[in-house]
């Protein structure tokens, strides 16, 4: 080997950078769990029974004081430099949210939104019908939002009317961009400033949540812009308050102070005129209405005669008398349809002209004691067509959470020198009506105070209410961070206790240890010495590829330690490739020196072994383009693994056996069992095609049928949309028992919307997956379907488990919801087709690279049939076996990533047995093709076999050890390596003789490489 010195330096400097790389995360750990230790001694856990919310969040107060200090305080000593605590942080080994717990959420930034504040009139009727129409492509088309607006904009508009109309974007805010033609500017130029300000909403958008997450304080989050399409992704490892962060990162925080309206009687009266012009909507005229319309006191009695009229309005509102705004009270799951009975337009012909200008909002807490929502009413200014509150929050400079006079918590906000004028002219207009000050965030009231002194001067105000110190805290951090340009909806979201990730560390790393044990002991049993050479240069790999992996700041998650544990399946490939080749020339009467340079060199294994990496590396490559979170997790550690396996096997390994052999040493690549093993194989591959092909068959159209015409496929929550929930509970419970109590809660307009309930792993846990509400991703839909969730499991829970217990996050957490994912229709139909371009994708790229390398169509098609041969026998398998085995076996992103994976070991196999016929077309131009492939295949069967069993080792160890979530995963990995070695030999191989003219084999059948 040349430039040995060149390349043990590289390999020392490669394992001590590393090793360096690798050693902040064991001192961040080692603080962290210091940190931990002394935060249980000031506030002890209980020994027996749940911990209190309250404990635990002073505990976490705790760890953050104690880590602060130290990160002040106490620099870690590094020899020639020093590095603090949060420097050390950035350099660890980043874990995913599988790992680690956490929240990881995909935010849609309304573009709609966005588009009807930059019109001048969002009642247009062109402009309207246009939202409507994009609505609709959007179901159907792959391209943003804007573009279905403008698509659909040209499909309806009357001739002459320009984008440019002052009644649509000719506005005082596109003004400027647009003087250069006024209110003749081509559609072509609005179209792309309106692209601009877009783009600019949203950058300022993910601007805004970037100060929420900052000053929430989650260490490590990842907050980034998906393309162009307004999705914004936000992971936050380690954070355990699900309800407080959801409700964080979706606040629009669009803060306005409005008077209120206190003349209930007039509100009274129009309030019983509204229910009575109401009842004329198609979904109330019904008999028991009109007979119940003649009676004079219908409002009023409740008689037997009377009990079955529908009043719309008055059924959910209970009119009250109080004053301060407050005209009624509703149950909080009638807030939403009040709201719209009240905007309804058919309630213009009854509204006096003095209420035009009224608007009503909800109070943000129900009375305790009642548990209802009290109504305000709010007055505000005429500006255009619309009533506009008195003061809006964009004059706020400051907030703080600070304590009223009661030592209750509040906000304390600090204006600018516009907003203090406005507020001592509102506060004085107030002060002399003897009326409120109604305080709205996002259309809710969070406080509606008199004014009792005069006018307020200064611009100091403050918000008050029933907050706890935490709500008082995030309301002034999102009134700091200033409000969202658009409302923000959670089209995906995946949230992972704490608890589950350590079990997930726990579970990755037994079968991480069991694998390698398995893997240095089958080396050794098979290659003797020689195999001791090769677990070094594998034990080294593992340090490389956890070294690069915190050198890059990329994220290890579970299925990544599983592309790390496969990757030490098939990172000894190489070596048995070129442990088979020295074999083979020894065996030829070569010296060992001889035989490991032919071995070593491209005309000997190293050509099988790139050939083999490169069409592994670009199916890995495809999936870490198209895939997401753990799944690109998967993807980096294989590429990583890849990369690393060959510099070691060809490099180190070579290193340590040219070491002990100039000591005068002879090695032999093999044991006495293992010696003759595999030799002078003389099996007719080629004979038994025919059979092969006939078992292939039935076994695909017995697949196609149970996906066809029988069980189908269970597509994952991520291909179809829902919300899926893993649930632990004390005891075993029965899945049945529990779909039954749920269904009596998920019921929608008298339909039961029935989840389904699988036992996942024990019989203490369960995975809940429901499609209710499937098309609403509001934070209000997530918090009533926990509530629900949580009400239909309350009976086989702990006695008191609350809500807030049962979906928050705590380090211990034993029972109650340990993960769940939530995927919108739009996403889940973005992520099927991104799946079904990724597979097709990785198929046409192996094609056209496996013709490059061949020179032939017939090596492609060969290839290509045997991964469509493994692909559709993995997919019948998962068809027939989904209902009846004992774990989740899923079509979703990890199969999908299986899938690939699938195809890169199938082609790998294949590529080897390729690269041995062409070898021997070239060497051999008197033999028969026939001769040539069945020799082909011999020869290389050691290699298969050896590298399929190494695999199915490591395969088999994770799907025993490696816990329940990547249990299908694991299974339809292991299912296609066994098909993969198989197609190789029957399939692959088998169709590219077939496809060949037969005959005699000479130098013009296949070019010869130079």
């Amino acid at each position: 080997m040349q430039n040995k010195g060149l390349v043990k330096l590289f390999a020392i400097l490669f394992g001590l950078v590393s090793i360096y790389q690798l050693s902040f995360t064991f001192v961040t750990n080692k603080i962290e769990n210091e940190a931990k230790t002394y935060a249980v001694t000031q506030v002890p856990k209980p020994t027996e029974g749940a911990d209190t919310k309250e404990n635990a969040d002073k505990r976490s107060l705790i760890e953050k004081t104690y880590l602060d200090s130290i990160d002040k305080n106490e620099p870690i000593n590094y020899g020639l430099t020093t590095y603090s605590y949060s420097e050390a942080k950035e350099k660890e080994l980043n874990k995913g949210l599988d790992l680690k717990g956490g929240i990881n959420v995909i935010l849609q930034i309304s573009v709609k939104d966005i588009l009807s504040g930059l019109v001048s009139n969002p009642d247009n009727e062109t402009f309207s019908k246009a939202l409507a129409r994009a609505d609709v492509l959007q179901a159907e088309a792959q391209e943003d939002y804007v573009e279905s607006f403008f698509r659909a904009f040209d499909e309806l508009k009357p001739d002459g009317l320009l984008l440019a109309n002052p009644d649509l974007f000719f506005t005082q805010a596109l003004e400027e961009d647009l003087k250069k033609d006024g209110m003749k500017t081509p559609d072509g130029v609005v179209k792309n400033v309106i692209r601009q300000k877009i783009d600019q909403s949203i950058i300022s958008a993910k601007e805004v949540l970037n100060k929420r997450i900052d000053q929430f304080g989650v260490t490590q989050p990842n907050i980034q812009r998906l393309g162009t399409s307004g999705r914004i992704l936000i992971e936050l490892p380690g954070a355990k308050d699900v309800i407080r962060i959801e409700k964080l990162i979706q606040q629009t925080a669009e803060l306005q102070f409005w008077t209120t309206y206190n003349d209930n009687a007039r509100l009274g009266t129009f309030l019983v005129s509204a229910n009575e012009k109401l009842k004329e909507l198609p979904e109330y005229a019904t008999e028991d209405v009109t007979k119940a319309d003649d009676a004079q006191d219908a409002l009023l009695t409740s008689t037997e005669d009377s009990l079955n009229v529908v009043n719309p309005l008055l059924d959910k509102l209970q009119l009250v008398n109080q004053g301060g705004g407050i005209i009624g009270t509703a149950k909080g799951e009638d807030r939403d349809a009040i709201l719209e009975l009240l905007s309804n337009d058919i309630l213009k012909q009854v509204r006096p002209a003095e209420l035009r200008y009224v608007r009503f909002a909800f109070g943000k807490q129900a009375d305790p004691v009642s548990d209802r929502y009290e109504l305000y009413a709010l007055a505000g200014e005429r500006k255009g067509k619309d009533a506009e509150p008195q003061m809006k929050g964009d004059v706020i400079d400051g907030a703080a959470q600070g304590y009223g006079s009661a030592g209750r918590p509040n906000v304390n906000m600090q204006m600018n020198g516009i907003g203090a004028k406005q507020w001592e002219k509102l506060t004085g207009d107030v002060y002399n009506t003897q009326g409120n000050i109604a305080i709205v965030l996002d259309n809710i009231v969070y406080s509606a105070p008199g004014v009792t002194t005069g006018p307020i001067s200064g611009g100091n105000s403050e918000i008050s209410g029933q907050f706890s110190v935490e709500e008082a805290q995030d309301l002034a951090n999102v009134l700091r961070a200033g409000k969202l340009p658009a409302t923000a909806d959670i089209l995906q979201s995946e949230v992972v206790g704490p608890s589950l990730g350590q079990e997930a560390i726990d579970s990755g790393l037994m079968s991480f240890m069991i694998a390698l044990v398995l893997v240095l002991i089958w080396m050794v049993f098979y290659y003797g010495k020689a195999g001791i050479f090769a677990d070094v240069a594998l034990s080294f790999n593992i340090l490389l590829i956890f070294g690069v992996l915190a050198n890059l700041g990329a994220v290890l998650t579970l299925p990544g330690i599983a592309g790390i544990v496969l990757t030490i399946g098939m990172s000894v490939d190489a070596n048995v490739l070129l442990f088979e080749r020295v074999r083979e020339e020894l065996a030829k009467g070569k010296t060992l020196k001889e035989a490991l340079d032919h071995a070593f060199s491209w005309k000997g294994a190293m050509s099988s072994i790139f050939d083999a990496n490169i069409t592994t590396g670009l199916t890995a490559l495809i999936l870490f383009l198209f895939g997401t979170g753990p799944i690109k997790g998967f993807a980096t550690t294989l590429l990583i693994g890849i990369a690393t396996s060959l510099f070691t096997a060809i490099f180190i390994t070579r290193l340590l056996i040219d070491w002990y052999i100039a000591k005068g040493k002879n090695l032999d690549f093999s044991t006495g069992v293992t010696k003759n093993l595999f030799r002078n194989n003389k099996v007719s591959f080629l004979a038994k095609r025919k059979i092969a092909y006939v078992i292939s068959g039935i076994i695909i159209l017995i697949g196609i049928g149970s996906i066809t015409f029988g069980n189908g496929i269970n597509q994952g929550v991520d291909f179809v949309g829902g919300r899926s929930y893993q649930v632990r509970f004390a005891n075993d419970v029965s899945s049945q028992d529990v779909k039954s109590a749920l269904e009596k809660e998920f019921i929608v307009d008298g339909a039961v919307i029935s989840p389904e309930v699988k036992t996942f792993g024990g019989e203490d846990q369960l995975k809940i997956t429901t499609k209710y509400k499937v098309n609403e991703t509001g934070t209000e839909v997530d918090e009533e379907i926990k509530k629900k969730l949580h009400k239909g499991l309350e009976s086989f829970l702990p006695k008191g488990m609350t809500l807030e217990q049962f979906v928050d996050g705590a380090e211990d957490k034993q029972v109650g919801v340990m993960q769940s994912i939530k995927v919108g229709p739009t996403i889940a139909d973005d992520i099927k087709k991104d799946s079904f371009w990724a597979v097709l994708g990785s198929l046409v790229v192996v094609f056209l690279y496996i013709l490059l390398r061949f020179r032939r169509w017939q090596f492609s098609l060969g290839a290509v049939a045997a991964v469509f041969h493994d692909v559709l026998i993995v997919l019948g398998i998962f068809s027939l076996a989904w209902k009846y085995v004992p774990f989740t076996m899923e079509i979703n992103q990890a199969f999908i990533a299986a899938i690939l994976t699938v195809i890169g070991y199938s082609l790998n196999d294949t590529v080897v047995v390729f690269d041995r016929i062409r070898e021997f077309m070239d060497e051999r131009p008197d033999w028969k093709l026939s001769k040539v492939v069945n020799a082909a295949l011999n020869s290389t069967l050691s290699r298969t076999l050896n590298t399929s069993l190494t695999t199915l080792v490591v395969l088999m160890a994770i799907f025993i050890f490696g816990g329940e979530s990547i249990r299908g995963f694991m299974f339809a990995l292991i299912v296609g390596v066994i098909v993969g070695t198989y197609s190789s030999m029957f399939i692959a191989t088998p169709i590219m003789f077939d496809t060949i003219k037969k005959g005699d084999i000479n130098k013009g059948l296949v070019e010869t490489e130079e």
